[in-house]
């Protein structure tokens, strides 16, 4: 059971942190720094804005398994959803850059991991009781 809180708390320790890290990203780009590529604004205010959610969810799954994994999930289905649509833009030819599809298919990738791990737990949690 120790060893089940303590990957609790790294998965929340690292929703967290992606979600600080995203936020100064997405901050400094707001705030004026070139990234070197083109700038997709509206994904860049959606990622920012989420980088709050993500500091959420990780304190989320820090307390509570359950609310943790819904959290989770309904990030990466999000992120899933906007990496579709800019990867539809990215392959019609719109003002996408590369760098931001791949930026997106790491968010999902990350948030996927985060929603399995804690899932993992919460099922196993259930099953010990």
């Amino acid at each position: 059971m120790r060893n089940s809180r303590l990957l609790q708390n790294i998965l929340a320790l690292v929703g967290v942190l992606f979600g600080l890290v995203t936020l100064f990203a997405g901050t400094r780009v707001l705030l004026g720094a070139d990234p070197g590529y083109i700038v997709f604004r509206p994904l860049l205010i959606y990622n920012t804005a989420m980088g709050f959610a993500y500091i959420a969810a990780g304190v989320m799954a820090w307390r509570s398994l359950v609310r943790g994994r819904q959290a989770a999930a309904a990030i990466f289905v999000l992120n899933l959803l906007v990496l579709a649509a800019i990867g539809t833009l990215y392959a019609t030819g719109k003002a996408v850059a590369i760098e931001s599809v791949h930026a997106m298919t790491l968010r999902s990738v990350v948030w996927l991991v985060l929603f399995v791990g804690l899932a993992w737990l919460a099922r196993r949690s259930t099953a010990v009781e």
